[in-house]
């Protein structure tokens, strides 16, 4: 691969693809940083980082992004599918509306930006995918279902893509993070909020499954900036790997979760939310 890569990367506002942004025009690459409100992104412009509006749920926005970086970079070398956000709940509170949100951001919005990315991809015969997906797009954790889902499919998507586009010369990679500090957590937490006010049959579960997303789930987070270094060694490595797992519960648990039973997992997740037996 060229040592300066030109790279369009989704979600820029804040937290991981912020990172990936300034990492990036750190090690001499053109970025393009984009966000569905530019002017959250507007300072990234002081580090010679170019910035677009971007609404992944819109195939035009999608389309429109590109042919920016091609008109303006005269190539498009990586994507990074950063932009996406955690829709949490029971899967019965949780409203046919907003699971239809979390898939139309985080599953078909990546894919919309791969449509419109792949025909100069394989135009040039070369380029890189790098689909962010999580610790939760292989194990699935109780009133966080949509998010787990969304990245299970992202999941899918990535392994099916890798395979289609061999012949093209274009990488797919995955990256796998556990728990990262971000501002990630706080919209998830504002997704939810209007549930926790709820009396509904879940209500009594959603304080300890907060507090285990507080303790339990965030041991061994790190910084966002750690991402990024991993997203950079993917996109310049000549052989990247096919996935790339941050934090201790990441590497820990998708290694365990191949190898042990459901019930186990199951009997794991009752303990670490405190749920009652029947």
């Amino acid at each position: 691969m060229r040592h300066e890569q030109v790279l369009l990367i989704t979600g820029c506002s804040s937290g991981i693809g912020r990172a990936i942004a300034l990492e990036a025009a750190r090690r001499g690459h053109v970025i393009f940083a984009s966000a569905r409100d530019r002017n959250a992104i507007r300072d990234l412009e002081a580090q010679s980082i170019r910035t677009l509006q971007l609404d992944v749920q819109d195939a035009a926005s999608c389309a429109e992004a590109v042919q920016i970086v091609r008109r303006e970079a005269g190539r498009l070398d990586a994507l990074v599918n950063n932009a996406g956000y955690g829709q949490y709940g029971a899967i019965e509170d949780v409203s046919i509306e907003r699971w239809e949100q979390q898939f139309d951001v985080n599953v078909f919005g990546t894919v919309r930006m791969i449509q419109a990315a792949l025909p100069p991809m394989r135009e040039a015969r070369r380029g890189t995918i790098v689909n962010m997906s999580s610790v939760a797009g292989k194990l699935s954790i109780p009133f966080a279902a949509p998010y787990c889902a969304a990245k299970h499919a992202l999941e899918a998507i990535s392994d099916a893509l890798r395979v289609e586009l061999s012949p093209f010369g274009i990488r797919v990679v995955v990256i796998e993070p556990g728990p990262i500090v971000s501002q990630f957590e706080e919209r998830a937490r504002r997704e939810v909020n209007s549930l926790l006010k709820g009396k509904g049959p879940y209500s009594r579960f959603y304080g300890e499954a907060e507090r285990a997303m507080e303790g339990d789930f965030r041991r061994g987070q790190l910084p966002a900036e750690a991402v990024a270094r991993v997203v950079l060694k993917a996109v310049e490595a000549r052989r990247p790997k096919i996935r790339y797992t941050l934090t201790l519960m990441s590497k820990t648990l998708i290694p365990l979760r191949r190898i042990l039973p459901d019930r186990y997992f199951d009997w794991q997740m009752k303990k670490t939310l405190k749920l009652p037996k029947p």
